[in-house]
């Protein structure tokens, strides 16, 4: 099979970029992959494990010549790093990003980039709390749903060919508006983030609780917060930051269910209270039946997993 690109670019060699360093380089999906990233030490570590072809200290030498150019800084940085990289890209490149949020991508890239290049924002709903250049691994866009924001001038050719990109790399793909997006992925990622930041944060600082015993006695429900609260603290502070509307918006929804459940609770409620887990029990089986994730005990994973 011949290459979709023959020349990508990495702006952030992080757990996603690295990820799909890795993928790429499974399918042959690309014949050169160039990296960029601001600390030495990252590009020391792609460059020792051949997570690249090819390293470099600015992002404007990292683009040039690239037919594909997929930013993969924390989403407060995509602007900056557009404005530096822009006058570098050449015509017909397609740039496309890995955030969690897009109207906001598309607020601050958009406005840097030369006519000819073809910005597609997109979001790989995949990844775990690691991060860094060793965390990547191959597999894990298999399966997972990644989502394209085109904008209403966007090729159709290079939005195809960005969706056969994705699937080369394990993904299914599906397209919607910026908007919509940000959305969707507001109640179903950035809240329960929110959620068990704050959790864990909560019993971090109950006073009649040692640090040692909420450790010690850590059962399935706070364990799996923590897993959740332990991913990189510069993504989520930016996710929230770019997409608040939304996350207010959805906090506001759960502010007040949950107000009902406090309530069921005082009054003894018990029909409320399990019509409400008997729903949300489904809704996690019709996770499981959709493929995105396991029934095995604790959700599939084990103590080597990363």
């Amino acid at each position: 099979m011949s290459a979709l690109f023959e020349r990508v670019a990495f702006l952030g060699l992080g757990h996603i970029g690295s990820s799909l360093c890795h993928a790429i380089r499974r399918g042959r999906i690309a014949s050169h992959i160039s990296g960029y990233a601001q600390s030495a030490k990252t590009r020391e570590t792609a460059k020792r494990i051949g997570l690249v072809d090819s390293i470099h200290e600015t992002a404007s030498e990292a683009v040039s010549n690239a037919d594909l150019v997929i930013l993969c800084v924390p989403v407060g940085a995509c602007g900056a790093v557009a404005a530096e990289m822009a006058s570098s890209l050449k015509p017909g490149a397609i740039l496309t990003d890995v955030g969690s949020v897009k109207a906001a991508i598309v607020r601050d890239v958009a406005p840097h980039l030369p006519k000819g290049v073809e910005f597609i924002p997109g979001h790989p709903i995949a990844g775990t709390e690691q991060s860094g250049p060793e965390s990547g691994f191959a597999e894990l866009f298999h399966n997972r749903w990644c989502i394209l924001t085109p904008l209403p001038d966007s090729d159709p050719d290079a939005v195809s060919r960005l969706e056969k990109f994705w699937q080369a790399c394990g993904s299914n793909v599906e397209l919607m508006t910026p908007e919509h997006h940000d959305l969707v992925l507001a109640i179903t990622s950035h809240l329960p983030h929110l959620i068990a930041y704050n959790t864990v944060a909560t019993a971090a600082d109950l006073e009649e609780v040692t640090n040692s015993e909420v450790i010690k006695y850590s059962a399935g429900g706070f364990r799996d917060f923590t897993r959740i609260a332990a991913s990189d603290p510069t993504m989520w502070r930016d996710v929230f930051l770019n997409n608040r509307e939304a996350v207010l918006e959805m906090l506001g929804r759960f502010s007040e269910d949950l107000s009902a459940l406090q309530r069921a609770i005082r009054w003894g409620d018990g029909e409320a209270l399990f019509n409400l887990f008997t729903r949300a029990r489904e809704v996690r089986r019709s996770i499981i039946a959709a493929g995105q994730e396991t029934a095995a005990p604790n959700f599939g994973r084990d103590q080597g997993q990363r």
